[in-house]
């Protein structure tokens, strides 16, 4: 068995890291040395990893163009190779390695957009979960409101994103051509949660997205209302976040209210 396992770890470095520790254990042939038969594997592995990249960025495959994006794949492949047996997992890296790498870090719109292509693949596989309806919150007396902590969906998600990368996704999904890719002067902020089997997103103004970022840390209602006070004056803070409050019962959004 040790044996056999020794063997095993010996192919999978092969596959994975180029090693050629295992060639004295492959039989070669007159049509096909042991190294042939070696890299024959080895390309099929990484030709399966690039498969389950593109399934993950068709937008950014389809942006950069198939040649670019294979060359992008099999470099984040070499750098981060495949730890995991399943390959759902196997890209997450992937929009540090935009941001962070030559030539890609020059390019910004690469990495935000595969941040967006991975959020929605991510939201759309969290796990699911109950929802507060506007009648439970409708019930929740008014000297619990200030101490109670909105809990968010699994689903929900945030990103802040100074390129065009949405407008860019949604023109590639309608087999459209897509605008240039256009920075702002400011990052916009985003949400992204699943309803149902349905992954939806849109943009925040500020104050929702500082209200929203409170909700995801586990602020208190009244802590809420408190950083609202940025954008509206302080008799009016209440009301603006029990409107919103509204908004994101209505959107499936709250899983759950935790009373002090």
């Amino acid at each position: 068995m040790n044996n056999l396992r020794k063997l095993e770890e010996s192919f999978q470095n092969a596959l994975r890291y180029h090693s050629t520790e295992i060639l004295d254990q492959i039989v070669g042939t007159e049509k096909a040395s042991a190294e042939v038969r070696l890299a024959i594997y080895a390309d099929g592995y990484r030709l399966r990893l690039l498969e389950a990249l593109k399934k993950d960025y068709p937008a950014l495959n389809t942006l950069m163009g198939d040649e670019a994006f294979e060359a992008l794949g099999r470099a984040y492949i070499d750098t981060y190779p495949s730890r995991s047996r399943s390959v759902r997992w196997f890209g997450r890296q992937m929009p540090g390695y935009l941001a962070d790498t030559v030539p890609y870090r020059d390019q910004g719109v690469l990495a935000e957009l595969a941040a967006f292509e991975w959020t929605l693949r991510d939201a759309f596989d969290a796990a699911n979960s109950a929802v507060v309806t506007v009648e439970e919150v409708l019930a929740i007396p008014p000297d619990a409101w200030v101490g109670m902590r909105l809990v968010p969906h699994p689903t929900l998600r945030r990103l802040n994103l100074r390129w065009n990368v949405v407008s860019i996704w949604k023109a590639i999904e309608m087999n459209e051509p897509p605008d240039s890719p256009q920075a702002a002067e400011s990052p916009v902020a985003w949400l992204i949660w699943r309803k149902g089997l349905d992954t939806l997103f849109r943009s925040l103004e500020q104050d929702e997205a500082c209200a929203i970022d409170a909700v995801i840390d586990g602020a208190t209602f009244g802590s809420i209302c408190k950083g609202l006070c940025r954008w509206v004056d302080e008799r009016n803070a209440a009301k603006r976040a029990a409107s919103l409050l509204k908004g994101w019962v209505t959107e499936n959004l709250i899983a759950r209210i935790d009373r002090a």
